[in-house]
Order: C-alpha cells, then structure tokens, then sequence
C-alpha cells in the first residue's frame, strides 16, 4: 500500500527497484488491494510482473483485495460493497491492471453490511471456479463473521492487523483460525512504521495530512504519542544489546507467535527489504519475548487504532 499512498510521497522507480530485489533475496508473497492508489497499485504490481516473465509468476502468491469504495471527495470516507455484481466487476478489473488472468488469493477487504454474506461468498465461489481466482480470503472481520463464513466456504486466509501494538486477535481469533485451517495474514507488524523507532515527537508538525493517513490515527495524536513512544524507546532498549533494530525484534516476536502466521511488512525500499527479511532467521531467548508480551500488553498502548467509525467497519 505504501508504494502508492497513505504513508507520504512514493516514487514508482523506487518501488519497482525494491520489488526486483524482493524477488531475488526469495520474497514469494505479494499482497495489494484495487483501492491501494485507486488501481495504482495493481498496476505498478503488474508492471513489475510483465518485468520478470511467466515463470517467476508461477512462483509467487498474488494476492489481491475487494470492497472499499472510497469517497471521490475524500479518500478517508470508505464504504463497503460486497454484491456479487460488484465482486464480478472488481475482479476483472484487477485482473486487467495486474496483467493476469488469475489472482492465487482474493480478499473480500471489509464486509458490506448491507449485503447478505452469501452472495458475497457465492460470487466469489463462482469466481474460483471459473479459475480467475484461487483462495478466498476476508479482512478485518469479526470472530462471529468469520466462522459463518467458513460454514459457508472455505476461507483460506483472514488478513488483520496484527502487531506488538494492536494484539487485537490474539486471544481468539487467531487460535480459532488454527483450529479451522485458516492461514492469518498479518499486515501492518511494525505498526505503520512506529515500532522501527524512526518516528519521533515531530511527526505530527512534519507529516502532510493530505498524504499521510497516520496523522488522523489515535495513536499518533499528541496526546497519545509520547506515550507509545516510551514503550519504542525500551523495545530499542531491548534490541540494541543484541545488536539488531527494533524492527528486527518486533518482526521476530510476532513470526513466533504461530505456525499458520504470514507476516507482510510494507516495505517501500530495498534497505528495508533486507533488514525486514534478517528478522526471520534470528535465535531469540523466549524469555525476552516474553518480557515483549508484558512490555505491550494490550492495556499499556495509549489511543485505538483507527477512529471509531473505521474501526466498527473493521470488526464487523
């Protein structure tokens, strides 16, 4: 997502040069979204597939999204849609900007509450049938949700905010995907940036509104931020005698936390790619992981995630 907006000015050169080397150092899992950029994102994703032939995409998982329907006047008024003309629609669309003819794993992004969650799976179903799509996954839905669903179709995949500090489903959704062969797909594990300790106290005088979605996040407030800051400070506290980078550390906290976890750090540049990656093969003492889970714990994490309308929309 970060390669097309939400998270400051990007560079399209930048990005295609990161996601070369993402396929060279074994990076085999691409997610991306048609609201990411409006279909920039998938387009810049197809680019960088055209770039490196058929057989390097028999080689990875492309994984895609649907449902977000954004507010022409203001990108940070969504609505959800899940009919299954719509469902039909956003995939041909994003099978023709990805340069494709089929997506490995599709996501239904938020749930339509005003649409039955039978035709939104039944689209999907007839859509993996037809071979334009392979896995069917959802985002950001609730526990009851989810298991009406699985009683419905296979899930394959549940895509949610997962993180040192947004440990949201730790307690049950995500056991309960274990015990319903459901991968989960944690997207934001370094908490939009805030757990590689590069965000300071002038973030909100120097970050542009109009570009930057953390600015409108509870946790970045002014109120809230020097607080979560602290609990950075002593992650980078704990990090710096072993010699890595807090991100490295928070990346290998939560690739311990279970066997049917995917991480996704949204790396934007090449530097990170490599960094992010090294957090994999790290030997970690389970007593300092430990000590993490205390150090943020639910409780201790100052301001929600998202506001509160977006994060109704999300737990639905």
């Amino acid at each position: 997502m970060g390669m097309s907006e939400f998270y400051g000015a990007s560079d399209d050169d930048v990005s295609l040069r990161a996601l070369a080397m993402s396929y060279e150092i074994g990076y085999r899992h691409y997610d991306t979204a048609d609201m990411y950029g409006q279909g920039h994102n998938e387009t810049l994703l197809g680019k960088f597939l055209a770039q490196h032939g058929p057989s390097a995409r028999d080689n990875m998982v492309l994984a895609s999204k649907f449902g977000i329907v954004r507010d022409p006047a203001n990108k940070y008024h969504i609505t959800a849609n899940g009919r299954s003309d719509y469902v039909r629609e956003c995939c041909h669309a994003s099978l023709r900007r990805l340069g494709v003819e089929h997506i490995d794993l599709y996501y239904l992004h938020r749930r339509d509450p005003d649409c039955p969650l039978e035709e939104t799976l039944g689209a999907l179903s007839r859509l993996k049938e037809e071979g334009k799509i392979g896995a069917i996954g959802l985002c950001e839905v609730s526990l009851d949700t989810l298991r009406t669903a699985h009683a419905m179709v296979k899930v394959d995949a549940l895509q949610s905010e997962y993180s040192l500090w947004s440990r949201d489903i730790e307690h049950d959704i995500l056991p309960a995907c274990a015990s319903m062969g459901i991968a989960v797909v944690a997207f934001s594990p370094l908490g939009r940036g805030f757990l590689t300790a590069r965000i300071d106290d002038k973030f909100m005088s120097q970050a542009d509104p109009a570009q930057d979605l953390r600015t409108r996040l509870p946790r970045f407030q002014p109120e809230n931020l020097e607080h979560n800051l602290a609990l950075v400070r002593q992650l980078t506290e704990l990090s710096t005698p072993l010699g890595i980078t807090s991100a490295q550390l928070a990346l290998a906290w939560l690739l311990h936390k279970a066997p049917h976890l995917h991480v996704i750090p949204g790396s934007r540049t090449s530097q990170y790619l490599l960094e992010n990656q090294a957090a994999a093969t790290l030997n970690i003492d389970a007593g300092l992981f430990a000590q993490l889970d205390t150090l943020f714990a639910p409780q201790a994490i100052a301001g929600q995630r998202y506001p509160g309308q977006i994060l109704r929309q999300s737990n639905q």
